[in-house]
């Protein structure tokens, strides 16, 4: 007798099932998209046990008759496609055929279903594949499946279920997902009796996410920024968070392809490189993307879930979201807001001699920005933070560039009055921000400028730096450095950048072979000169510590009025902390 058996229809179910169905949440998921492509325009999903016990789903959709009914719970059964061409423009949710049988085979079905058609509900009850008749009942228009006990046949599946709030969760998660795709429709979520959401139909979408997501506080239309763009076929829509928000991980990107779901490889990249420059390492932005293109132009069609697709022009896709979000992110104020202290009572106990008047500190506040006022001298020096330059100007009582008060506290910060409060600048941030773009600008017509060193400076290599050097000949080249070998194990700087005058060759140059031993150029070279112009811009910008003029301030400040984005420094870090008056008024209690 052969080995080879042929394995019978419900044992191929419950294979597939492995594939489809994960967890409880994924039945939400499925079930969901099918009521969606039924035309309903009300669900409402009530779970008990974190969806262990029961997952029901309820929606005003066209339904089934009695022949669809019996027929949806066999494998491959679909209303979505006929022929193969079909796959090259699916426009619905679902359409492999596997949901609904491979449901039925790890789990308690029944299903109910009215038509506009019909006189009669029709029902249907399924236990781990074995099907029963289907019978007239009474019920409203649209299709309620209740799904009871999942795995309860496989005990070896079900052992790796989760805990209820964990299983919950993940419910919740697919529940969140199709609320933000398809804003139109009504949709509730319970659980055990409680209701979790209630999101009406037309409901705005800030609304909406702000319902969906209150853990990020989102308190107007105003902490996420709308970036919208249609080009080549491809209409883009996107909420982004502004740094100040951002989180420890990507849990908050939601991307959506045509009211679908996905994720994907370049789009990720994309969102991260409009975001390159405005976040700190290891953190990760708050994006809500919406992108409708033509069905031709992607397949669907790769992976059971459906939640992976394939474009045909990956790169216009990754192309035109960069272009749409990095230049609405380069074009929006995304100084960070300042947080004052809670107003309530000191939490000291010590005793104080005599209460301290509100009102005396912000009058002595106001008086120092008063007192404090930028010198005019005669002979004033003036320092080009862009350039590192330092001159002098000889005019006499020249007027300031600013009539701003400002001043600077500990050599670190500037603090300069706004017409609506004032801002804490980080003078080190600012700097590096405004070094980098000159470098970046500078770089994009051409090789930096550099200047001969009157003694060459030399400095022993490693096997691996000097290959590290070799390899990356052509970036040494466009940052002005010139580099010849001076013996055994040594090379020289015979010429440096003339913006970077104010840094030691050699400290940068060992700080530059750690890099670029460590970073492969190839496809990424382009990446590696931003890196290294960040630690250009880091080493050549004013240190906190440092001691500034007014003019150099003033400078500094006018720079930053001509910067492309000055809220950030190249590794993400805020520059600029912004208060306002009425924020001091609450504080002191004048309001």
């Amino acid at each position: 007798m052969g080995q080879i058996a042929v394995l019978d229809q419900n044992m191929i179910n419950m294979i597939a099932a492995g594939e489809v169905i994960e967890r409880p949440a994924s039945v939400v998921k499925e079930l969901m998209e099918n009521s969606i492509d039924a035309g309903a325009t009300k669900i409402t999903v009530s779970i008990e046990d974190g969806g262990k016990k029961l997952i029901s789903v309820t929606d005003n959709g066209c339904g089934m008759g009695a022949d669809d009914l019996a027929r949806a719970f066999e494998s491959h059964t679909t209303s979505k496609i006929r022929i193969s061409s079909d796959l090259h423009g699916i426009s619905t949710l679902g359409f492999r055929g596997e949901a609904l049988a491979s449901i039925a085979s790890v789990a308690q079905v029944r299903a109910v279903s009215q038509t506009r058609e019909s006189a009669t509900a029709n029902c249907i009850e399924i236990d781990c594949g074995d099907k029963g008749d289907v019978a007239p009942c009474s019920a409203d228009l649209g299709m309620t499946i209740q799904v009871r006990d999942v795995f309860y046949k496989l005990p070896a599946r079900r052992k790796f279920l989760r805990t209820t709030n964990t299983e919950m969760g993940h419910v919740s998660e697919q529940f969140t997902r199709i609320a933000l795709a398809k804003q139109n429709l009504d949709l509730t979520l319970n659980h055990n009796g409680r209701e979790l959401h209630r999101l009406p139909a037309e409901q705005e979408l800030c609304a909406r996410i702000a319902r969906l997501f209150p853990m990020l506080s989102l308190r107007t239309s105003n902490d996420l920024i709308q970036a919208a763009s249609t080009e080549k076929g491809l209409h883009i829509l996107a909420l982004l968070g502004k740094p100040a928000i951002s989180r420890t991980n990507n849990r908050f990107q939601y991307v959506f392809l045509n009211g679908r779901f996905i994720r994907d490889k370049f789009i990720s990249h994309a969102i991260k490189e409009a975001y390159r420059g405005l976040l700190e390492p290891n953190r990760f932005p708050v994006v809500f993307l919406f992108i409708q293109m033509p069905c031709e132009d992607y397949d669907v069609n790769v992976h059971p879930t459906k939640i992976e697709v394939r474009f045909y022009n990956a790169n216009l896709v990754h192309s035109q979201i960069l272009g749409a979000l990095r230049e609405k992110l380069l074009g929006t104020d995304l100084e960070m807001p300042g947080r004052l202290p809670p107003t309530g009572p000191p939490r000291s106990t010590t005793p104080r001699s005599a209460p301290v008047s509100s009102q005396r500190i912000a009058d002595a506040m106001a008086e120092f920005f008063n007192k404090h006022r930028p010198v005019h001298r005669q002979q004033q020096i003036k320092f080009h933070p862009a350039s590192g330059a330092v001159t002098r100007d000889v005019s006499a009582d020249k007027p300031t560039q600013y009539d701003s008060k400002f001043m600077q506290i500990h050599d670190s910060f500037i603090v300069a009055q706004t017409d609506d409060g004032f801002v804490i600048i980080d003078q080190h941030a600012l700097h590096e921000c405004i070094m980098y773009e000159d470098l970046c600008r500078r770089i994009r017509n051409g090789n930096l400028q550099s200047q001969k060193l009157l003694i060459p400076e030399s400095f022993e290599v490693t096997p691996s730096a000097a290959e590290a050097l070799e390899n990356n000949a052509e970036l040494t080249e466009r940052i002005g450095i010139e580099l010849v070998p001076f013996g055994p194990r040594t090379m020289a700087v015979q010429a440096f950048p003339t913006l970077l005058s104010n840094v030691q060759p050699l400290d940068f140059m060992q700080d530059l072979m750690d890099l670029l031993e460590h970073t492969d150029a190839g496809p990424d070279a382009a990446e590696l000169l931003d890196e290294v112009l960040n630690m250009a811009a880091c080493k050549a910008a004013i240190k906190a510590g440092q001691k500034l003029t007014d003019g150099e301030i003033e400078q500094l400040l006018a720079d930053r009025q001509e910067a492309e984005s000055a809220t950030r420094c190249p590794h993400g870090r805020p520059t600029t902390i912004k208060f306002s008056i009425d924020d001091l008024e609450k504080q002191f209690k004048r309001t």
